[in-house]
């Protein structure tokens, strides 16, 4: 299949049963700000752009959502445990993103899609979640064409300070997604300038 633009994406996902269910599933917990982002969205893509039959495995699921009128990490666990009792067979990561600059010491998000727009790399600042009629809704701050174009980029945020360029540089070298999926280009901090 050939992917141009968001359309493409979002047809991608809705023929894809597995990512529907764990789409509804989110739905169902009435998360405030919810998404299903990062390695969800861009492994798809890339498995399509690749050719591949199968699926290739990804860690975990990253849901994310914002509520600053509870920032309890338990909460979190909480969501997790009721995702896992839909979709046992899942590795479900839920965060809240109104306490994650806490964590990672770092000015507070004003939403979830502003801490999707601070990922650290382009490709992967994508969030995918269900409306009302179960209608895709995908968010993408930096767009889609590197995503689409298999290009590994920092977002403008990692390049900001030379502390955050090197986290995107280890990322970049522990992640090693061109061992999975060949045709990806990394760009280093250095390419930009």
């Amino acid at each position: 299949m050939i992917i141009k633009n968001d359309k493409d994406i979002i047809q991608l996902i809705k023929e894809d049963e597995w990512m529907m269910d764990i789409l509804k599933a989110v739905k169902s917990l009435n998360l405030p700000d919810w998404w299903v982002c990062a390695g969800f969205v861009r492994s798809k893509i890339w498995d399509t752009l690749h050719g591949f039959k199968e699926r290739t495995p990804i860690p975990d699921i990253d849901v994310i959502y914002f509520d600053d009128t509870n920032m309890d990490e338990l909460e979190e666990k909480k969501f997790e445990m009721r995702l896992r009792n839909i979709l046992p067979n899942i590795p479900w990561s839920v965060k809240n993103e109104a306490r994650m600059h806490i964590v990672n010491n770092i000015s507070p998000y004003s939403s979830s899609v502003d801490a999707i727009s601070k990922f650290p790399e382009t490709a992967t600042s994508l969030g995918v979640k269900l409306d009302e009629k179960d209608d895709i809704i995908l968010v993408a701050p930096w767009g889609v064409d590197d995503v689409i174009n298999m290009e590994v980029k920092p977002t403008p945020y990692f390049k900001e300070s030379k502390e955050l360029s090197q986290i995107y540089e280890e990322r970049i070298t522990k992640k090693n997604w061109k061992d999975i999926w060949y045709k990806v280009k990394v760009f280093h901090i250095e390419n930009f300038y």
